[in-house]
Order: structure tokens, then sequence, then C-alpha cells
């Protein structure tokens, strides 16, 4: 695959009623109620391209789950954002939108398969609209041999797509218990939707003007989660900043050459045993910030 070139992310000027973004555009919160969060990307997707966001607030009381995915319609064409992005947006067709939880995507083929062209709307695996508790096992096997990798290897790797792992990750705010926390987000043992999970979603293109969704987790892959998506109209990410989700952050990620600030945060991190330990080495504040990924 070609390489992906680098894009400022951000959040599209048509959203939800009640959703405010920050000046950047990169943070979208829910203001009032439940619904109405739907959100999209500003630009469409690149192939293999990954749109990352971080849970950056929650709010108790509600019932439900951050949703994401992705849609073939150009929100500049919607005459009103729907209240929800399911059922009401996949109900429209060209979008697939699933409910984050720890099984929401579970892999299960059907027995016939689609013919040579695919599905016109794409095939959806798993049941997307279905709430669930946050510790399912989800995709056990192959999810926790991926996480094998995760301390050796630099990049996730979807298909052909090669995606860098730094950003992947969500990370705990810094504190005395930091270290467990980060070990905790770097297997994936928490649940999916907690406070600075990180949830990325992407598409890789499978034959002539189709494409898998793929939705990934604390840098782990969950799997395909709809296939046959065609991909003749551009594709935007769809974020449903939905009932329990308060308040969300796009993460940029680099797919070119890094940048000086990550190398020398690397170098940083190679000599240390924890991105706490940063606070005692003799840098500037910024630099101790931009390393421990504040």
């Amino acid at each position: 695959m070609e390489a992906i070139p680098d894009q400022f992310m951000e959040f599209h000027p048509i959203h939800g009623t009640n959703v405010r973004l920050d000046l950047s555009g990169t943070q979208a919160t829910r203001v009032e109620s439940f619904a109405n969060g739907v959100c999209f990307s500003k630009n469409p997707l690149q192939p293999g391209e990954i749109f990352l966001i971080e849970i950056e607030e929650k709010e108790l009381g509600w019932c439900g789950h951050l949703r994401v995915g992705l849609t073939a319609r150009d929100p500049m064409s919607l005459e009103v954002v729907p209240e929800y992005s399911i059922p009401d947006l996949t109900d429209q067709g060209d979008s697939w939108v699933f409910a984050i939880t720890r099984n929401h995507n579970k892999v299960i083929e059907e027995v016939q398969e689609a013919g040579e062209g695919g599905l016109a709307g794409g095939r959806r695996l798993g049941r997307g609209e279905v709430e669930d508790a946050d510790g399912g096992e989800g995709n056990g096997g192959e999810g926790r041999n991926n996480m094998k990798t995760f301390f050796t290897d630099s990049h996730l790797y979807i298909e052909n797509v090669r995606i860098p792992r730094d950003k992947l990750v969500g990370r705990s705010r810094p504190g005395r218990f930091s270290h467990i926390l980060d070990d905790l987000y770097k297997t994936n043992a928490l649940p999916p939707t907690a406070r600075r999970s990180r949830i990325g979603v992407m598409y890789v293109p499978k034959g002539r003007d189709l494409a898998d969704m793929h939705i990934v987790i604390n840098g782990e892959d969950m799997g395909a989660s709809a296939k046959g998506i065609p991909t003749i109209q551009p594709i935007y990410a769809v974020v449903d900043v939905f009932a329990a989700t308060k308040c969300v952050r796009i993460v940029q990620v680099e797919y070119g050459f890094s940048s000086l600030q990550t190398l020398c945060r690397k170098a940083i991190q190679k000599h240390i045993v924890h991105r706490m330990a940063i606070d005692w080495l003799e840098l500037p504040e910024a630099l101790k910030h931009y390393c421990k990924y504040e």
C-alpha cells in the first residue's frame, strides 16, 4: 500500500445539536442530554488511515457507551444530523457504526459468502446496536497473541497497513499508580470505554472498490467489523459521543518520518523505567509533558 500522507485530523463543523467543539476542532463535548452527539471527520479518510480518539470525560447516570464507525454520506449533504448513529444514521444506508464493547464485533462468518462483487451496502459482522457489559472476552485468542508483540513491535499491522503504535494506546493521568494503569492500557485489560482509552476506526482495501472496516482499541485490532464496504464514494469517520461518554479528543497519528519531538521522546523513554520518572530529569517542563503524553 502507498504511504499514507499525514493530515491534521479535525471534527466536521456539521455535528449533533448537543455537541460543542473546541477552537482547534479536535475535542467534541456533549453539553446536555445523552443523545444528539453524532460527529464526523472533517475530511474523508484515506485507505489505511486511522481516525483515532481518546475518551476524556465520562458522565454517570446514563446507560450506553461511545459508538464509532464509517459513513459514505457527506455530512454537508445531511438535512439534519441524526439524533442517534444507531439506528438513525445506519438505517439511512451507506453507514456502518458499532457500539464500543469488548465483543462488539466478534466475527461470525456467514456460511454463504457474497459474490465477487460483494454486497452493495457492505456486510456487517456482529450487532453494533446491542450494548453489553464492558468486561466481555471478545476475540480472545487472536487478540491476546497480538498483545505479546506489543512491547517489541513498534507498529500495528492490519493486512498490508502499518500504523505506529506509540499513539494507539491510552495512558493514565500522572499519579502514584500510573505505572500500573499504563500496563493495563497496554494489555487492553481495562473496559474499552474507560476514561483515557483510545479507539480508532479505519478501512482496509479488499479488492476492487471494496474494503473492510476495522476498529482498534488501545492498540489491539478487533478484526473486521464490516466487510464489502463500497469505496467509490469518499468515506468519513463517525463518532457518536453517546450516553456515558461525555467528551472525546482526536489523537494525531504520524505515518511518515517521525518528528524531532517524537524522536527525542523515544530516545528519553528508552533510558527510563517508566514515563513518570521523566519528572526527575533536568529537562524543560514542556518537553517533560510531551514525553509523558500530556
